[in-house]
């Protein structure tokens, strides 16, 4: 998995884990993502050292707003991709799954197209 792959991956998860349930911990993710704890934490430290991610003394952990940036961009694409798929008549998981994989290689124009389609077609 290539290391921008890996840190979209990781802010996304932290924003839905947010999301979900308010506050997020290394253990939250390393569970969600059925990861080691060592290589959250190994993670979530370069995350921090790139000012993407905030660790208060409290081990909780937080996007910051650039985090918070990609996390979404990420995050939007996943679900309209998923959902763009399913209307393809794709059954739901595996359009997820494909959904995961597509969001983290497609350009921001291919993905505007898609998006402006989706719009304007898909109601």
């Amino acid at each position: 998995m290539r290391s921008q792959e890996s840190a979209e991956m990781y802010l996304e998860t932290i924003l839905i884990l947010q999301q979900r349930n308010g506050q997020v911990r290394a253990i939250d993710i390393a569970g969600e993502l059925d990861f080691s704890k060592p290589s959250v934490s190994n993670a979530m430290k370069l995350l921090q050292s790139q000012g993407m991610v905030a660790i208060d003394d409290g081990k909780l952990i937080s996007l910051t707003p650039s985090g918070k940036a990609i996390a979404e961009e990420i995050y939007e694409r996943h679900l309209l991709l998923t959902q763009y798929l399913v209307r393809l008549g794709v059954d739901e998981d595996i359009a997820a799954q494909d959904a995961c994989r597509i969001e983290h290689v497609i350009s921001r124009e291919s993905f505007q197209k898609i998006k402006e389609h989706c719009e304007k077609h898909i109601k």
